[in-house]
């Protein structure tokens, strides 16, 4: 039975090529409507994106329903916005090449049409004319006094491929290998660093994590246990099932929220390296009671679903702990009809709040808030938006998480902690720290034992990072924790 309480709250490949061809490109000089529909919603997806810190994949589903977009011209509008914001950086680049002048000395309303018109021109089939026209248009609707300017700036991107504009804004790869993959595969040169250092200094291998960043993730849905499983759902949806996780399966297209099976809570949308990473808590041995799961860190459900449905078929019960109140309903939503019960509390507050008494968990997971950067091929826009001084107080939020885990854990219990983010600062430093200052006996688990096996590159433990080049999961990290005394 699932029940809310109220509570205190605290604060290697280049993107895809859209096939489309010239008629799909065709603005109002062949006839077609000066307000392109797919294009007018790719700029509002972008304008909402860079106006008003929103998330092109919450925002963009809704004003493909109210521009009435279907089917290729949904696919189309999708591409433009995902591709414009994975290619953000490269593109200010060569704009502001263009324009002669700096990218932010451009209006934002005429810059986000041109980021548009770029992104057509350099990385999709629309013939270049096409590209041209349609952004001169969309951008006389949107920004009349600029009209002339973008027609003169996209003139000039037209004039030259992908290949040679590179060539002239990318530092040379013999001087400044990493400066050089940063504009090349469309990533901030920190986030490139920071990935090379996680990957042991390899960057080849580094370019192939880029490349899968900017390559479109298929859909990950999860069948809930006892609800459905992968085989059934994959027949059902027109699916596969997935690599790895037993719940897992891969859906080509389309809009996964529109599934009867998700409306019906059979199966959710997740990644399959969430998937794995809850599971491997489950999975792993554990002597003695077993009936008492803690998600400390809930929002907004998907982990959270998965764990209670596994709690349902083991006769066990989760306790779901989520800060603000608004996703702590997204997270009562997940786990209806399910053994849990949804806390909104912050999570650090282990022993003094009632539900969340010191030693009284069997197993504890802590997804805790990361910068994600192991999503950026889901949320492309966060790679412009992160920044290195995001971290600090992330990880010392990340290292108070975990030792209240530590808390919150019996003797003998173990703690699974976990971020969708490679960045060594956030994965073994955070955990190794708060184990250290946690004044608490605890040994590391090896946690490759809790995943499926046979499974590929999985390192020399005892923690495991997955990969999005390696395994084609977002880049997950998990650490498991056995608390001694």
């Amino acid at each position: 039975m699932t029940s809310f309480r109220g509570g205190s709250s605290s604060g290697a490949a280049k993107p895809r090529q859209h096939d489309r061809d010239a008629r799909g490109g065709r603005g109002p000089r062949a006839g077609r409507p000066a307000h392109d529909p797919a294009r007018m919603a790719a700029y509002q997806a972008l304008l909402a994106v860079h106006r008003d810190d929103a998330y092109a994949n919450l925002v963009l589903p809704g004003l493909l329903r109210e521009a009435g977009l279907f089917g290729r011209d949904a696919a189309f509008a999708t591409e433009l916005t995902y591709g414009t914001l994975r290619a953000r950086g490269t593109l200010d680049m060569i704009i502001a090449a263009a324009a002669d002048r700096d990218i932010s000395r451009i209006d934002p309303p005429a810059r986000d049409a041109l980021r548009l018109g770029a992104y057509q021109v350099l990385h999709t089939r629309v013939p270049a004319h096409a590209a041209v026209a349609s952004t001169v248009d969309l951008v006389h609707s949107v920004a009349p006094g600029a009209a002339g300017f973008a027609n003169a700036v996209m003139r000039r991107i037209a004039e030259r491929d992908l290949d040679a504009w590179l060539a002239q804004v990318a530092p040379s790869e013999q001087d400044d290998p990493v400066g050089h993959l940063a504009v090349t595969e469309n990533h901030p040169e920190w986030i490139v660093r920071a990935f090379r250092e996680a990957l042991g200094g390899d960057l080849a291998e580094t370019a192939q994590l880029l490349g899968a960043d900017n390559d479109r993730p298929e859909v990950h849905l999860c069948a809930r246990p006892g609800r459905s499983d992968a085989i059934d759902l994959a027949d059902a949806v027109g699916g596969q099932p997935g690599a790895f996780s037993p719940y897992a399966v891969y859906l080509g297209g389309g809009s996964p929220g529109e599934l009867v099976e998700i409306k019906t809570g059979r199966a959710h949308v997740q990644d399959e390296g969430s998937q794995l990473v809850a599971s491997a808590l489950i999975d792993a041995p554990l002597e003695g009671q077993d009936e008492r799961w803690l998600d400390l860190c809930a929002g907004p459900g998907g982990k959270a679903g998965l764990l209670a449905a596994l709690a349902a078929q083991r006769g066990a019960h989760l306790t779901a702990v989520e800060v603000t109140e608004h996703r702590a309903k997204m997270v009562a939503n997940a786990v209806r009809g399910l053994p849990a019960t949804v806390v909104c509390t912050d999570g650090r507050s282990v022993g003094a709040d009632r539900d969340l008494p010191e030693g009284g968990f069997d197993r504890v997971l802590v997804d805790a808030p990361c910068t994600g950067l192991g999503s950026l091929r889901r949320r492309p826009e966060s790679r412009w938006r992160r920044q290195p001084s995001d971290l600090p107080p992330l990880t010392k939020l990340q290292r108070e998480l975990i030792t209240a885990a530590l808390r919150a854990v019996r003797p003998g219990g173990l703690v699974a902690y976990v971020t969708c983010s490679p960045h060594l600062v956030e994965t073994q430093v955070s955990v190794t720290e708060a184990v250290r200052r946690s004044g608490l006996d605890v040994e590391f688990v090896d946690a490759r034992a809790s995943l499926p096996a046979g499974m590929p590159g999985l390192g020399d433990g005892p923690t495991v990072q997955l990969w999005p080049h390696r395994h084609g999961t977002d880049a997950m990290f998990l650490a498991l924790l056995r608390r001694k005394a």
